[in-house]
């Protein structure tokens, strides 16, 4: 089957930006740009195509990634618009990890956000080229050049300004491409799909020259070719700048700027001319490499049909007519119906049924997927967010995703006894799409815990559950994800050796544990001599440890940034077995960690607060009441912003609150930062409360 494009004129990229910054309308206005759509689509009436869900359109925000297909001067592009709210990073994050590009999105009046330094960090863990779209230049207060200094302060970039505008605010019509040096106004009554291109205005060339120059200057700076072309005084053409500026992007040592206003359909034509002139194809990024399951080794897979087949399952979603839908994105050789693939991840063959195109959440047919390409499987049944599927003759695993701990959580309980079977399933094929929201079972109370990343992101599930799968559920109060530490090292020796009919049990365990830095999780390394531990117990030490630490030693909360060495001990040629060594282990550990100051770690949120400037001392006032940490406040046009640090326990109802206090002129934004050691005062208090002492 012949491809849809050569693996040089793919592109694969997503759109991202903080909530609110205009990132769906601008994927709309693509899509009906390049002919994906023939209507143009509006978040706030809930028509947009990538937003499909139908909390999506009544909250008006992208929850869940939608992928799409577009294409543009013979380009196929493989776009996927992802959320812009911090409960949903999770979707920004696996996106990441396959995609070759991104867009990101900024609003020209309030700059970067919160979630702006979030995705950008994502994209920074992976290595993904990005271009920038300043978007609503139309607003009033809107401010290009101030965005562009925070990219650079904010995140580190270097910007590259490849427009100028007319004018801004209600006056924004037209654009100056500095690279081409022509200018550009868009037709109103054509919804900006047609526009005249000519001369720069006279009133706008002395600008526009300089503008030029401080712009070939920026990219000679960081490409060795043109820089050689500016110090000998050659000529420079608009193709010299534009290679130049494609290997900078590539080197992800510039970030291309341009400017325009999605809602009033300007700019657009000229993102799309950036997303192929200048973002990565499959070929650009290169070969991918994994490790050999059975050999630990690693290997490379080139951007190539002809290679054995490795593709990465990154998102599973749950379709109720064929079932689990599991997007893929192809590195090399093809995927086509009807194959037995190795999920190399899980070493189980799946056999793929169909393959399908998705657009949003409609699907078209198609026989095959391949290299550098990204599809979705239907039919495959035990795969999860991750997974390698590859040739079973050719196995290798390609590196994962990394998914952010759960910060939230409440019970839950269905309302009738006929539901627990189903609300069971329901929550499993949630956690199965979802990979940052974990289902447990409180090991005292037996209640059904669900966890997530947010009071939205809970209560967006929860919805799904009465609307998607019919159940109606009771659920508690929301319940901070406490964590525990130690904050000193110890060490402990503890022998078990019991009689037991005619045979004993014998394990002998000595470890110590000490502190490590926040963010760090539980190390375990087994240094015992195999004359005191032999190899067939070391598993058994390795999993009393990891459930003594996932029930803590204060409140029952798991353990956290401790690392446990298994020091040594002693065994018996008859008595020892796995038991024996298990339960050493985990007494070990607990009496470890008690003598080694434990203390309870609280989830502590990064906020901002957007208000007016009469409220700010009402603001601060009340942050400081939640034993909030203000840590900067800052002038925008208008409007303070107050950003600041604060435990996640003391902001429930919080948005109520500062409507309230405001008269609903404040908006705030939260995100996770850290975790932090709680007060002795609070941490005793809560300590007593649950363990009933």
């Amino acid at each position: 089957m012949a491809r849809l494009a050569p693996i040089e004129r793919t592109r694969n990229l997503g759109v991202m930006a903080h909530i609110d910054a205009g990132k769906t309308t601008t994927t709309e206005r693509i899509l009906y740009y390049t002919g994906a759509t023939s209507r143009m689509g509006e978040v706030h009436h809930g028509s947009t195509v990538t937003d499909w869900m139908t909390q999506e359109q009544e909250r008006g925000i992208s929850i869940t990634a939608a992928s799409t297909t577009f294409r543009w001067r013979d380009y196929q592009c493989n776009l996927v618009d992802t959320p812009g709210h911090v409960d949903f990073t999770v979707e920004v994050e696996r996106c990441m990890r396959v995609l070759d590009g991104a867009v990101v999105v900024f609003c020209a009046v309030r700059g970067v956000e919160p979630q702006s330094e979030t995705v950008w960090r994502q994209a920074d863990r992976y290595a993904v080229p990005r271009i920038a779209f300043i978007n609503k230049c139309d607003r009033v207060g809107a401010d290009p050049g101030a965005v562009t200094s925070e990219m650079r302060t904010r995140l580190n970039a270097n910007p590259i300004v490849l427009q100028i505008p007319h004018a801004l605010e209600d006056e924004f019509n037209g654009l100056v491409d500095l690279v081409q040096g022509r200018s550009r106004e868009w037709d109103d009554s054509s919804l900006g799909a047609s526009f005249h291109d000519g001369e720069v205005p006279d009133h706008l060339r002395e600008e526009a020259a300089a503008a030029r120059g401080l712009m070939v200057e920026a990219i000679a700076e960081v490409d060795d070719e043109l820089m050689a072309k500016f110090l000998a005084d050659a000529a420079i053409s608009a193709a010299d700048i534009q290679a130049a500026l494609r290997r900078a992007t590539l080197a992800l040592k510039a970030v291309p700027v341009l400017l325009g206003s999605a809602l009033t359909n300007k700019g657009i034509q000229f993102l799309l001319d950036a997303i192929v002139d200048l973002l990565p194809s499959p070929a650009d990024r290169g070969a991918t490499s994994g490790i050999h399951p059975d050999t630990g080794q690693r290997e490379e897979r080139k951007v190539s049909d002809d290679e054995p087949t490795a593709a990465v399952a990154f998102k599973i979603m749950n379709d109720p007519q064929v079932g689990p839908v599991t997007y893929l994105r192809v590195y090399s050789g093809r995927v086509q119906s009807g194959d037995q693939l190795l999920n190399a991840t899980r070493g189980k063959l799946e056999r793929v049924g169909r393959l399908v195109r998705m657009h949003a959440n409609r699907r078209s047919e198609v026989k095959e997927v391949a290299a550098g390409d990204i599809g979705a499987a239907i039919g495959l049944r035990a795969v999860a967010t991750g997974d390698t599927l590859c040739d079973p003759v050719a196995p290798i695993v390609l590196d994962t995703l990394r998914f952010p701990e759960p910060v939230i959580g409440v019970a839950i309980e269905p309302s009738t006894l006929e539901q627990h079977d189903h609300l069971e399933r329901a929550l499993q094929a949630l956690a199965v799409e979802d990979p940052s929201f974990r289902v447990t079972t409180d090991a005292e109370s037996q209640q059904t815990i669900i966890s997530g990343m947010g009071e939205l992101h809970l209560e967006v599930l929860l919805d799904r559950l009465a609307r998607e799968f019919h159940v109606e559920a009771r659920v508690g109060r929301p319940q901070v994800a406490y964590r525990e530490t130690i904050t000193a090292r110890a060490v402990v020796d503890r022998r078990v050796v019991r009689e037991v009919g005619g045979r004993g049990q014998h394990g002998h365990v000595r470890l110590s544990v000490e502190p490590l830095p926040r963010g760090s999780g539980l190390t375990v390394e087994n240094r015992a001599p195999g004359h005191e531990i032999p190899k067939e117990f070391a598993a058994a030490v390795r999993t009393g440890v990891t459930e003594a630490a996932e029930r803590g030693v204060l409140g029952g909360f798991p353990m956290v940034d401790v690392a446990v060495l298994v020091l040594g001990g002693s065994h018996h040629q008859v008595d020892s077995s796995d038991s024996a060594f298990k339960t050493a282990a985990l007494q070990a550990f607990r009496e470890a960690a008690q003598a080694a100051h434990p203390v309870l770690l609280e989830p502590v949120m990064s906020i901002e607060v957007v208000c007016p400037v009469a409220d700010v001392g009402e603001v601060i006032g009340d942050l400081g009441a939640r034993r909030g940490k203000i840590t900067g406040i800052e002038s925008r046009t208008g409007v303070q912003v107050v950003a600041g640090l604060v435990p996640l326990a003391s902001m429930f109802g919080y948005a109520t609150d500062l409507r309230s206090r405001t008269q609903g002129r404040a908006t705030f934004t939260m995100q996770f930062q850290s975790y932090a050691e709680m007060p002795a005062s609070l941490s005793e208090e809560l300590v007593a409360k649950v363990t009933g002492q």
